[in-house]
């Protein structure tokens, strides 16, 4: 399986080719910056405020810029466990002004857009977005990948089973969670190849479809996904699997996300999805100061 695997991935590759020539570097591992334009997402202090002027949305993406991050990732649709199902309609009137607004303030800014659906996702590159960030991995839309290869920006590939609102109930991996992982990921490259998507980011999806011990496991043998020759983000930031365990809760998992974070970057992780840029920012340029090459395999 893991030959199998190496036959259909793309070449190695950490870089991002983005629209209008600009390139983003992952040799050196990066943080993106969460914005949550929804009302509902399970850390409530993301949550941006819904503004005409979009005061706190470009205060809080000024603050992440300065603070560090090399990506700004934008999204309408809350994906935690169980989240209410919104429109595609509600979902574009939550993301695009907002997406307009940031890019007009941040004209230099990577930004990335976070949707399972093809059409916002193409509305929203056309609105200045330069990533696809895609949790459904192309199964909650049929067309996302074509889109992907059409519009020719670099796609965020992440594992999930299932949808938010029923992904905790599909945590069933017979063959083991990794070699599930190796398979998804070795299938849908080969698609994407096929519909021309040239530039790809692998998410394991922790918290998607996964208890706490997958989640944990998974984070232990982050590197084996490296056989793909991608670069592969990390996406931990105070989560249930750091809170619940310890009998807190979102808003005092920092100390846990810096941990993780740390493992992440130990295992190959290469870009830190975060809510904390500069605390993400001072972990990944910690862990270059005491490893100068990284750890071996």
């Amino acid at each position: 399986m893991l030959q199998a695997a190496k036959d259909t991935c793309f070449s190695p590759r950490q870089t991002l080719r983005c629209p209008g020539g600009r390139v983003l570097d992952l040799r050196r591992p990066q943080v993106m910056g969460i914005l949550n334009l929804t009302p509902d997402s399970f850390f409530a202090a993301s949550r941006v405020a819904p503004q005409a002027d979009h005061a706190d949305l470009l205060r809080r993406a000024e603050a992440m810029l300065q603070a560090g991050a090399a990506v700004l990732d934008l999204g309408g649709y809350s994906s935690r466990p169980g989240a209410e199902h919104i429109s595609e309609e509600e979902e574009k009137q939550r993301l695009l002004p907002a997406l307009a607004a940031v890019r007009r303030a941040f004209p230099a800014a990577f930004l990335s857009v976070d949707t399972f659906r093809a059409s916002v996702a193409a509305a929203a590159v056309a609105a200045g977005a330069d990533i696809i960030n895609d949790i459904g991995g192309g199964e909650l839309d049929a067309d996302m990948f074509a889109t992907a290869g059409r519009l020719q920006v670099p796609y965020v590939l992440m594992h999930l089973r299932g949808t938010p609102q029923t992904m905790a109930t599909l945590t069933d991996y017979p063959d083991g969670l990794v070699p599930e992982l190796v398979r998804y990921f070795r299938d849908k490259l080969a698609a994407l190849r096929a519909a021309g998507v040239v530039d790809v980011v692998l998410d394991p999806g922790f918290g998607f479809a996964k208890n706490a011990a997958q989640n944990h496991e998974l984070l232990g043998r982050l590197r084996e996904l490296q056989l793909f020759g991608l670069p592969v983000l990390a996406g931990l930031s105070r989560k249930a699997m750091l809170y619940r365990p310890l009998g807190l809760t979102p808003e005092a998992a920092l100390p846990g996300t810096v941990a993780v974070n740390t493992m992440a970057l130990l295992n190959g992780a290469c870009l830190l999805r975060v809510h904390d840029v500069a605390e993400a920012v001072q972990t990944i340029r910690l862990v270059a100061n005491t490893y100068s090459s990284p750890p071996s395999p």
